[in-house]
């Protein structure tokens, strides 16, 4: 029996996402991913205004007359959501965790690839893979997967991206779409990330803080990492921290987006506290032009 509040929340996230998959975001899912290629349909009499280059020659000299090969698109596609469910992404100054964020936009990316008769999995990772859900399809299927994204207790702290994407390419064999939605505070997977991006449409959703890249003047604090659960004490009405701290995250955000520029897989970039639906709007688009 699934908690009455659990319930709630999802309510809340179905209404929310789906609305933005069917109203904001409608046309540009399906026109920015096609299908795996042109499957025959049928054979028909050539008529007026047909593509010459679709006449099949063979059919066309036993029955004397001109006759067209039609084709239609194998729509179908598999979608993997490969999100990040290590202990940053329970860090958030802006109203909303990281974590929360993600599960938006993976719910939000679900249901569009139902409303196109895809199929939705789910491998949710830490330092270790902590949840797959196989790829299936439904409105059904796609509430279990939010469930999924909701009450996932993660049972390592840190972020291996690399194992992540190892285990993707074991249980996947056909080429999918995968978003892999991370605040990528990992290194060592660039390999990995390499042999993913060949066997698999591989977008990656990028998820931070606004204090991650600048720290507020508010004197001494203590801090945890989320991820180790080292202790640190800091002076943060240094200017001088505030500047390494600030520098430090700027050059980790360039390097990362050097990686992905190298293996033209262009990312997604998301902000708590801030709406996805343009960036999401953004990326359907610049993608679609691309096609």
């Amino acid at each position: 029996m699934i908690p009455r509040e659990l319930l709630k929340k999802i309510r809340r996230i179905q209404i929310r996402t789906s609305h933005m998959a069917n109203d904001m975001l409608a046309g540009q899912y399906h026109s920015a991913f096609k299908g795996r290629g042109m499957e025959f349909e049928e054979v028909r009499e050539y008529s007026a205004g047909d593509d010459v280059r679709t006449i099949d020659w063979n059919v066309t000299a036993r029955q004397g007359r001109p006759f067209v090969k039609r084709f239609r698109e194998e729509r179908e596609l598999t979608v993997m959501l490969l999100v990040d469910v290590s202990g940053s992404q329970a860090f958030g100054t802006a109203g909303q965790l990281k974590r929360d964020l993600a599960t938006e936009v993976g719910a939000t990316l679900a249901f569009s690839a139902i409303k196109n008769n895809d199929k939705v999995g789910l491998i949710g990772f830490s330092d270790r893979i902590e949840k797959y859900v196989k790829p299936d399809q439904g409105t059904r299927h796609v509430l279990r997967v939010i469930r999924e994204l909701l009450t996932m207790e993660a049972t390592g702290n840190g972020t291996d991206v690399a194992a992540a994407l190892d285990h993707l390419n074991r249980v996947l064999t056909r080429r999918a779409v995968v978003f892999l939605i991370s605040d990528f505070q990992d290194t060592g997977y660039e390999q990995a990330l390499r042999i993913a991006r060949r066997r698999h449409d591989l977008i990656p959703v990028v998820i931070t803080d606004p204090r991650e890249v600048e720290f507020p003047k508010v004197r001494f604090i203590e801090l945890v990492d989320a991820e180790t659960g080292e202790h640190v004490t800091l002076d943060s009405s240094s200017a001088v921290f505030r500047r390494e701290y600030t520098r430090r995250a700027r050059a980790a955000a360039i390097e990362r987006q050097r990686l992905f520029r190298t293996m033209k897989a262009d990312p997604i970039e998301l902000t708590t506290g801030q709406s996805f639906v343009e960036p999401l709007t953004r990326y359907f688009r610049a993608r679609k032009s691309r096609l």
